[in-house]
């Protein structure tokens, strides 16, 4: 599906972003933890070359300051639904199609950006929350319009692992470290009971827990965070590795982070090294994006 045109609204600012130098660094995993189906390894030398990024995950109210600067409709908005974590909604919520061997997403008509659990729910009080209900198209819409762009796969993790080699998590390879929560991920029993021991039971604001060694929040948990390749379990095992950039083609697109909804018992998908993909016209409650800008 075409990304709609919207107007740029400056050359690609980088006030408030983060410039990492690049170079050389190990990605992906050979961790017995990992999803080997995934093809999250091997492990491989890859090369960036400089970049910007923003240390945070595009908020609602800089997606509604795109909306209303440009008039741009989401495709959650176009198809009239998407895809919502039910116990996000209200008791009473009236009966909604699951998906079926996933039932706890349910199918929600008018749920979207501004409607997060659907009519009735509000971003009021989400303003500094990562936008959800956006597509691959939708992030790349606004990230036009913004001057930059969606990180490649090996962008976003070089800047996720924060200058740490081979560690599991931003911070290291402990989850709790000290017990001290880190990110925001499920706690209790998936998908039946969360405790909310970190704090949140949906999305938490951007800049919540500590940032990582290169200053970027929330790169494991909170939300799935959209990037610019083709997702392929096979073709980064025969390289590129100068700046590569995924496959060619495809069919999805390559997602990364984790979000509030990960738990050991299902998906650690909240290590650094992890991945996951979605349609470019997907839209759900636990997806969003950062961006990024050449150097």
């Amino acid at each position: 599906m075409a990304v709609a045109e919207a107007p740029m609204a400056q050359l690609g600012s980088t006030e408030g972003m983060i410039y990492l130098p690049g170079g050389e660094f190990l990605m992906g995993t050979d961790d017995r933890e990992g999803f080997p189906a995934d093809g999250e390894g091997p492990v491989r030398k890859v090369t960036l070359k400089p970049f910007y990024i923003d240390p945070y995950a595009v908020t609602v109210a800089q997606f509604k300051e795109f909306v209303e600067a440009t008039g741009y409709v989401t495709e959650a908005e176009k198809f009239g639904w998407s895809f919502v974590f039910y116990l996000l909604l209200p008791e009473k919520f009236q009966a909604t199609r699951a998906v079926v061997g996933a039932e706890w997403w349910r199918r929600v008509e008018g749920a979207t950006w501004r409607q997060p659990e659907g009519p009735g729910s509000s971003i009021e009080k989400r303003l500094n929350h990562p936008v959800t209900h956006v597509s691959w198209n939708d992030a790349v819409a606004y990230a036009t319009w913004a001057g930059k762009r969606l990180p490649t796969e090996a962008e976003w993790e070089y800047a996720a692992r924060g200058g740490l080699e081979q560690k599991r998590f931003p911070w290291g390879d402990s989850l709790r470290p000290g017990g001290e929560h880190r990110c925001n991920i499920w706690q209790g029993n998936f998908p039946t009971k969360n405790t909310c021991e970190d704090g949140y039971l949906g999305t938490c604001p951007v800049d919540a827990f500590k940032p990582n060694g290169f200053g970027l929040y929330n790169t494991s948990g909170n939300v799935w965070e959209w990037c610019a390749d083709w997702w392929s379990a096979t073709f980064h095992r025969t390289g590129p590795y100068d700046n590569p950039k995924g496959p060619p083609t495809g069919h999805e697109k390559v997602q990364r982070g984790g979000s509030y909804l990960c738990h050991a018992s299902y998906c650690n998908r909240y290590r650094v090294a992890a991945r996951t993909k979605s349609t470019p016209d997907s839209s759900t409650g636990h997806a969003g994006f950062r961006c990024v800008r050449n150097a």
